[in-house]
């Protein structure tokens, strides 16, 4: 973890959960509800490198999903798993 110059701390890569689910619902903006291995639901979004290389994701699809330890609810997909 290191301190940024504006005083707060960013995560390091090796910081964030990450897990798979499925893809249960879209949602405006660029949103998903994922259903996660072990039951929850959560609000996650795409991440930038998927976003650049235009992979789309629907209802149903595998993903890996990088989760804050601060907020477990939130999520960022990194990953889609082919079918």
């Amino acid at each position: 973890m290191t301190i940024c110059s504006c005083g707060g701390t960013i995560l390091a890569k090796e910081d964030v959960i990450e897990v798979e689910g499925k893809v249960v619902d879209t949602l405006p903006n660029a949103m998903f509800k994922v259903e996660l291995e072990n039951g929850a639901t959560i609000l996650a979004h795409v991440s930038g490198k998927i976003r650049m290389h235009y992979i789309r994701i629907l209802p149903g699809d595998r993903v890996t999903v990088e989760l804050s330890p601060y907020d477990l609810t939130k999520g960022r997909i990194t990953y889609r798993f082919i079918k």
